[in-house]
Parts: C-alpha cells; structure tokens; sequence
C-alpha cells in the first residue's frame, strides 16, 4: 500500500483516502458496512434497477474502490434473489427450428407456445 501511495495511485484529501486512476479519482472504502451498503446502493436500490453485469461494474467503479472490489461485486450480485429468479435458466433445450408447412383453409393448422413455471 506505502508504495502504491508513494506513486500517486492513492491520496490523502481531508482526512479521506482517494484511489486515482488514469481517468478517475474515487473514495476508496476499507470498512466492510461500507463496502456492503455501496453494494446495496448500486444494485439494490429504486434507482439502480438491478442492472446488467457490465453497467453494475461501471456503476461501481465511478463511485468507489476497495481492494478486490470485482471480485466482491460479482458475488453480491450472483446472490441476488431477484436477479437469479429473473435470469434462471429452465435446463431445458431449446427446440429444432422446422419449416411450418403452409395451411390450404384457415385454422387448419395452429400452433401454439406454451410458457410455464414463471417467477412471481
């Protein structure tokens, strides 16, 4: 960490740690509430809206940094209920595309796809 600090990739402003890359300088977070409540913010709140893997990160990245903070961010969202009942997947393969012979009178042939076992 000294040497990190001594090659400008960390400052010191106010009595607040800040981690600066080639295009952004953000807190850096060390307490574990913290990290887990930046976490719920970009994930869980109203305004985040349960976004997709690569908009999560960038979320993240714009506000905030720990040590290992991609590691910590997919975890927490692979444990997100909401997300894995919405992004399951059945198991099931997909069926052979056929070419759908064209009916001689209408209603002759109907096909129909059936959708079960929704998430509530």
């Amino acid at each position: 960490m000294e040497k990190a600090y001594d090659e400008g990739i960390f400052h010191l402003l106010d009595g607040i740690l800040y981690h600066r890359t080639n295009h952004t300088c953000v807190m850096t977070l060390t307490d574990r509430a913290f990290i887990n409540t930046k976490l719920h913010e970009c994930h869980d709140s109203v305004a985040s809206g349960h976004l997709s893997e690569d908009r999560k990160l960038e979320r993240v990245k714009t506000c905030s940094w720990w040590p290992n903070w991609r590691k910590d961010v997919a975890e927490y969202f692979q444990t997100c209920d909401s997300c894995q009942k919405a992004n399951r997947a059945t198991g099931k393969k997909f069926g052979m595309m056929i070419q759908i012979q064209e009916p001689k009178s209408p209603w002759e042939i109907v096909y129909m796809d059936c959708v079960t076992a929704l998430p509530p």
